[in-house]
């Protein structure tokens, strides 16, 4: 069945539509979907969780820990072996990895044995993103609009993680919500695997490439200006976004609760939030083909100033409202710095930048899930969202610091 389908993707009647660039665009895309999809399944089983086995919110989402610095720690190795082995290869080993790993720890009965297999989840995860991104704007002369549209798919993932696992655990278990989409995971893996190899021996037809910025514009005090701005905007954006994601269920469950108690329903919140906001990446992509980059960045930031302080404020339903604000300035961020990336190195050393700022992530990563749990056991979520307009406020600042040169590559 596999087989045919690749087979069905590059018969010559089907070369228009389904050619290898598109299919081989939307197994990426699946990926960065699944990617962030696994990265957030345990966050709306924490919520359904805790207070069972004395065990409470935030001790539970701590066992999140490892699969975050795992996410950041692993991306490292992933972006160098695959500039050195293979980028398709190692796709391959993260749909299957993280396919396995999650279909394992349905199966813990243990918190150490979820912990262990989190922390896999992690390791596999971190692929996705050094070696993923690099192959989505390899020969893109519109980077901004392919970046937009594959961070829609993983904004999507975002979404389906609390709507899957809300539903999941009320009509099965929380085994089910890591067992079923691990079982998935692996299928597209072994198709993508038929894919690749289908394709061996095929001649491609030449595709214009976005030329390597040159070197008279790339001088030593440009790099060390881009350098520091993306390295503050990933620590304060990074905090922000991985926070606000890993959040979000919880948040809609304490201030929907004269509405519903369903973790169904909780999740379906937060999926239709996360759904709606994801569309600002493509909004975003498109601007970045037509504006600099700096520009952009600086008044997403700004607005996620009062976003941010909004959703500290209220609840019910006017929550919703203001979340799916705030998770837009917040997606359309991310497109950002990945545009950077690519229009300030060379596509050679693309997979190791990428792992580079995916390692700077790690740092947040680390920390989030101890200081959502300590601030909400001793302040409160809407301390938590103070916190995180003052990092927004940090990026705002820190976009200052790029340079005003190239609008598009």
């Amino acid at each position: 069945m596999l087989q045919r389908m690749t087979d069905f993707a590059a018969s010559p009647q089907n070369a228009g539509y389904f050619s290898r660039e598109r299919v081989g665009f939307l197994f990426l895309n699946v990926g960065h979907f699944f990617d962030h999809m696994f990265m957030l399944i345990f966050a709306t089983v924490a919520v359904a969780l805790a207070g069972q086995d004395g065990m409470s919110y935030r001790e539970l989402l701590e066992l999140l820990t490892p699969a975050l610095v795992m996410f950041g720690v692993g991306s490292l190795p992933a972006g160098w072996l695959a500039d050195r082995w293979s980028r398709q290869g190692m796709i391959a080993v993260f749909f299957i990895g993280i396919g396995g790993s999650s279909i394992a720890t349905g199966f813990a009965n243990e918190n150490w044995q979820i912990m262990l297999g989190l922390g896999a989840i992690g390791t596999f995860a971190a692929i996705y993103h050094p070696v993923g991104i690099a192959m989505v704007v390899e020969g893109q002369e519109k980077v901004g609009r392919a970046l937009g549209i594959n961070g829609v798919w993983g904004n999507m993932g975002l979404a389906a993680a609390p709507l899957l696992t809300g539903w999941l655990i009320a009509i099965s278990s929380w085994r089910a919500a890591f067992i079923v989409p691990g079982i998935v995971a692996v299928l597209v893996g072994l198709a993508y695997v038929a894919f690749c190899r289908q394709g061996r021996g095929v001649v491609r037809a030449a595709k214009r490439t976005v030329p390597d910025p040159g070197d008279h514009d790339l001088t030593r005090a440009v790099l060390i200006r881009v350098a520091l701005a993306l390295t503050l905007t990933i620590l304060f954006g990074g905090l922000i976004f991985h926070a606000s994601a890993v959040v979000l269920p919880k948040l809609f469950s304490e201030r929907l609760a004269d509405i519903t108690s369903d973790i169904g329903a909780v999740g379906t919140y937060a999926a239709i939030v996360l759904a709606i906001a994801s569309f600002a990446q493509i909004v975003v992509g498109h601007l970045l083909d037509r504006f600099p980059a700096r520009r952009i960045l600086f008044l997403i930031a700004l607005f996620q100033i009062p976003a941010l302080a909004l959703v500290a404020s209220i609840s019910g339903i006017p929550i919703v409202l203001a979340s799916v604000l705030m998770m837009a300035l917040i997606f359309g961020e991310i497109p950002i710095h990945d545009t950077i990336v690519t229009r300030y190195t060379r596509a050679a050393w693309r997979g190791r930048v990428f792992a580079v700022k995916f390692v700077l992530a790690l740092l947040v990563a680390a920390v989030v899930p101890r200081l959502i749990g300590s601030l909400h056991d001793n302040y409160g979520l809407d301390v938590l969202f103070f916190v995180l307009a003052a990092a927004a406020a940090g990026v705002a600042l820190s976009a200052l610091i790029l340079p005003l040169a190239r609008k598009a590559a």
